[in-house]
């Protein structure tokens, strides 16, 4: 009882979200998944600007605009090369741009545009399949960590440890596969249980790079006991790429 009255506000959100993400999912509805996906892209890169410092710099017109266009083009990832070119090109064009400000077009956006595009393609068996692996990891290291580690994994993020990160991974691996199976075979959902869960341990890394250099513990505080939304969805962000990659390339 003492524990949960310590992590109330933390576990009463992840239930919250818990129950979210089952109603979206059953409902599996194109329109509702593309309004979800937009709410989620446009918090999180509101959060990224800040943790970039880019004080001057108001994507939201151009997210908005983007994203309108990831509803109504069959791959919506093609649409980040497409805006890498384009700011490409404004640069070349104007002396006055800087490549700083494109940042939050690379992180989140790559990683929303990809799971969305993963979503378009695969159906919603691929996002709980994704949803899977990234809290198998999680939980997995988590648990392993507490028990048994000892040894630093890096110093990016002091609290993980190589033991926990091995257990956390061998545990999407494997329970990753009975979700993979509903696409592909045994040995193609082992492979791309694996190559998610790691992705996802360095998806992890790499906010918590940026909140380091920003100087801030979580990227926001929208969501109660566990920070902001890329303190959440960081993992997948990674995830999301690595395992649409892999579909393509290996299926």
């Amino acid at each position: 009882m003492d524990m949960y009255f310590n992590n109330k506000d933390r576990i009463n959100t992840g239930v919250a979200l818990l129950i979210a993400v089952l109603i979206i999912g059953y409902i599996d509805n194109y329109i509702v998944m593309w309004l979800v996906f937009g709410g989620v892209y446009i918090l999180a890169l509101q959060e990224s600007v800040k943790l970039f410092k880019l004080k001057d710099t108001n994507p939201l017109p151009f997210a908005f605009g983007l994203w309108f266009l990831a509803g109504i083009y069959p791959s919506a990832d093609d649409l980040f090369v497409l805006t890498g070119v384009a700011y490409a090109s404004a640069v070349a064009f104007n002396k006055k741009l800087s490549w700083n400000s494109y940042l939050p077009f690379i992180y989140p956006t790559a990683g929303i545009l990809f799971i969305f595009s993963l979503y378009q393609q695969y159906g919603m068996p691929s996002l709980l399949w994704l949803i899977a692996v990234v809290a198998f990891t999680d939980i997995g290291a988590y648990v392993v960590g507490k028990s048994i580690g000892k040894t630093k994994f890096c110093e990016t993020s002091p609290n993980k440890t190589r033991e926990g990160v091995i257990g956390g991974v061998a545990i999407a691996t494997l329970g990753g596969l009975f979700f993979g199976l509903s696409i592909v075979d045994w040995s193609l959902a082992l492979l791309i249980s694996f190559g998610v869960a790691v992705s996802s341990i360095y998806g992890d890394l790499f906010e918590s790079s940026l909140k380091r250099a920003a100087k801030v513990k979580d990227s926001g505080d929208l969501l109660p006991g566990h920070g902001g939304v890329l303190d959440r969805i960081d993992g997948y962000l990674f995830g999301g790429i690595v395992m649409l990659v892999l579909l393509r390339g290996l299926v």
